[in-house]
């Protein structure tokens, strides 16, 4: 099976290589046809504003919200979580994207803060073993609220910072900037992306 990495703005080269070393095949997305090709998608952390204007002009919207909806297994970061979001908190950075509507949380862009206070820290993943994951938190969004459509699967602390809802994920931290390869691999494992 193809994992796709929707790859318009973001965080789309660090995805890419963490999935081969994971997966036999890993493409960009950037068109409906590269989407009708892979079985399960990433969506990267980035500029969510930006990464929404061009899903839209790349004519993705459509076809990834019927994708998403008829169960593709994704797995969104930072900006990622914030496109799959049932609803955004208003934050002080602007106008916020539209989103699909299809994780039962609410969250606030960048509540972690600005680039400068960018910060790793321990994250539990529920189902990986070993150590808590090294989280990175870049202008991060913070999960405000989960509603009863989905259920947390990480935590810094007591604090939610990563959910699920069937095979759809979103993550407020980037597992694609750290050398560990456990969220991919056990995301693609659960999903039934990789043997």
């Amino acid at each position: 099976m193809k994992v796709g990495v929707l790859a318009l703005q973001g965080d789309v080269p660090e995805h890419l290589g963490v999935l081969r070393r994971v997966v036999r095949s890993a493409i960009p997305v950037r068109t409906p046809a590269d989407l009708a090709e892979v079985g399960a998608l990433f969506l990267p952390g980035g500029e969510s504003t930006a990464i929404a204007r061009l899903i839209e002009e790349a004519g993705l919207w459509g076809p990834l919200q019927a994708r998403i909806r008829n169960g593709l297994p994704v797995l969104a970061t930072c900006a990622g979580l914030i496109l799959l979001a049932r609803e955004l908190a208003p934050s002080a950075f602007g106008r916020d994207p539209p989103t699909f509507g299809v994780l039962d949380v609410r969250v606030r862009r960048n509540d972690y803060g600005a680039q400068r206070e960018s910060f790793e820290a321990p994250v539990v993943v529920d189902g990986l073993r070993g150590p808590p994951f090294p989280g990175v938190f870049i202008r991060s969004p913070r999960i405000l609220e989960v509603g009863p459509g989905a259920t947390p699967v990480a935590r810094r602390g007591e604090e939610v910072v990563g959910v699920r809802a069937g095979p759809v994920w979103g993550l407020a931290f980037h597992p694609e900037l750290s050398s560990d390869l456990r969220v991919h691999r056990h995301f693609l494992e659960t999903v039934g992306a990789v043997g």
